[in-house]
């Protein structure tokens, strides 16, 4: 056989196969045709069954929240006085950029176990109720009807104001399961983009009061944590000089007073009797002393202070939740279509798969 024949032979073997697959398709969607009635059927009854959905489930309320991580840069004349006085061996902190919870740390910060289970434990006001949030989750998923019969998890409660360090093993473990239920179906922390340091919350829950205080409380817990973490060093070294400058007043005090009691003591001694002017000359040289001391240590805490100003606020919030919120919730033409094509497709499947079954049998 020559080139050209076997060419011939290749292409009739292709218009073949391609003929065979197309009658093929033909005979099975006859098949299924054949079968409209089980079809048919089959989508009235998803249809059914999708309007029940879209009667029955509850609607979900998303509660959103940006805010912009605040840059921390040089600070420029500030950083320079800064610099001044760290070579003099004082410390004044806050010339540091970045930090340990800066950038993506922050989005899982925003997800750990401590801080949504400080969010959990936080009391809030339901319908004239103090509560904590862990109530109101625990009612909202119905968790109480899966505990009964449960020994330790029937009369399991988070009442509000409760010491954490008292909490039992159980608690600890309940709370554990919570935080995550939360973290696999109800919180979302999102970059909105990657070249801006805008972050995104999100809150979504069947219950609209709870989505909205769990983003809010969490975002003010975050960050306050976060400042007083990036802020503590500087807040301690403001503390330390304070109570310095505080105590070198009052000795300067001390040694005014003392340079006015020795005056008086002696009001007109003797200008020969040199040993008389002793007592008030080596208080005015306390005076001095502590007065140059006073001066140098007034102006470190006024640049500690600029430092711990410069680093806080940490976080500015952009957007918050406002009821109502938004609400997501099947409708019923949307249930009906999807459960009837869902049905559909389920019998059609079933059909196609026992016929081949068959073909394979026979």
């Amino acid at each position: 056989m020559n080139k050209i024949e076997q060419g011939k032979a290749l292409n009739n073997a292709d218009e073949v196969s391609l003929k065979e697959l197309v009658l093929k398709v033909m005979q099975w969607w006859r098949y299924l045709l054949s079968r409209w009635v089980i079809i048919l059927v089959a989508g009235i009854i998803g249809g059914a069954a999708g309007f029940v959905y879209a009667l029955v489930k509850k609607p979900v309320y998303k509660a959103e929240l940006s805010f912009a991580l605040q840059d921390e840069k040089s600070g420029g004349g500030l950083s320079s006085a800064l610099g001044l006085a760290s070579q003099f061996g004082i410390d004044l902190g806050g010339t540091s950029a970045g930090g340990e919870f800066s950038g993506d740390n922050l989005l899982e910060l925003m997800k750990s176990r401590l801080m949504v289970e400080k969010t959990l434990l936080t009391t809030v006001n339901v319908n004239d109720k103090k509560e904590t949030l862990a109530e109101l989750y625990i009612d909202l998923n119905e968790f109480r009807d899966k505990w009964e019969g449960k020994p330790g998890l029937e009369n399991m409660h988070f009442f509000p104001n409760t010491d954490r360090s008292k909490f039992t093993l159980k608690q600890d473990s309940i709370l554990g399961v919570l935080y995550k239920k939360i973290i696999e179906n109800n919180l979302t922390v999102n970059k909105i983009d990657k070249k801006l340091s805008i972050i995104s919350l999100e809150v979504s829950s069947t219950n609209e009061l709870f989505s909205k205080y769990f983003v809010e409380i969490l975002e003010r817990g975050v960050s306050d944590f976060y400042i007083q973490t990036k802020t503590e060093k500087s807040s301690k070294n403001v503390a330390i000089l304070q109570r310095q400058t505080d105590s070198v007043r009052r000795a300067l005090n001390a040694a005014i007073s003392g340079v006015a009691s020795s005056i008086d003591a002696a009001p007109n001694a003797n200008p020969l009797l040199q040993s008389l002017h002793v007592p008030s000359q080596r208080r005015q040289v306390d005076v001095q002393a502590n007065t140059a001391i006073l001066g140098e240590l007034v102006k470190n805490l006024e640049l500690a202070k600029m430092s711990l100003l410069q680093e806080t606020p940490l976080i500015q919030v952009i957007d918050t939740p406002i009821l109502p919120l938004e609400k997501v919730k099947v409708g019923k033409l949307k249930g009906i279509v999807l459960g009837g094509v869902i049905g559909i497709f389920i019998v059609g499947f079933i059909l196609t798969a026992r016929r081949a079954f068959k073909e394979v049998l026979a």
